[in-house]
């Protein structure tokens, strides 16, 4: 089904005049299996990177490959104002488990995290690396899998449809 609804919208009119008239290069916006399941990757995997200006880290990225960029700027959404506070934690308490260190007790205020940087920061960024690889080459497997179901489904009903 999401396959379907991207390949309408890149048939859409309205994203051809867009394409025009700034002369976005078409390979940024491709809803192919390929180029949406990059772009979930490079989105999921920063998402998880503690970081200000995601989505510029985004596009700093498309020099190098060629993905969807849309789909991967809304992928490090997933990452916003209210959902930073539990992904850090959880971050920070995997990677004190990995490790093998003691956690500190954690207070969600701005003094206490810049008091408690140095101590942290090994282990938030370790959680960090770990969920960013999981997360990105989970969703890059699940597009993939499902991209490709959905293609085969859709063959199957074509050729039973045929068959009648």
């Amino acid at each position: 089904m999401l396959r379907r609804n991207l390949k309408k919208i890149s048939k859409s009119e309205k994203l051809k005049k867009f394409i025009l008239k700034y002369k976005v290069p078409k390979e940024y916006l491709s809803t192919n299996r390929r180029m949406v399941s990059k772009a979930i990757f490079i989105g999921l995997f920063i998402a998880f990177i503690p970081m200000p200006m995601q989505m510029a880290v985004v596009l700093a990225v498309m020099p190098f490959t060629k993905f969807n960029v849309p789909i991967a700027l809304a992928m490090c959404w997933i990452s916003n104002p209210f959902t930073m506070p539990p992904i850090y934690y959880m971050e920070y308490m995997t990677g004190s488990f990995l490790l093998g260190r003691e956690t500190l007790d954690v207070e969600m205020t701005l003094e206490w995290f810049s008091d408690n940087l140095d101590n942290i920061f090994v282990s938030l960024y370790t959680g960090t690396l770990f969920y960013s690889v999981t997360s990105a080459s989970l969703g890059y497997w699940l597009v993939n899998y499902f991209w490709k179901s959905s293609v085969h489904r859709d063959k199957k009903l074509h050729r039973h449809h045929r068959k009648k």
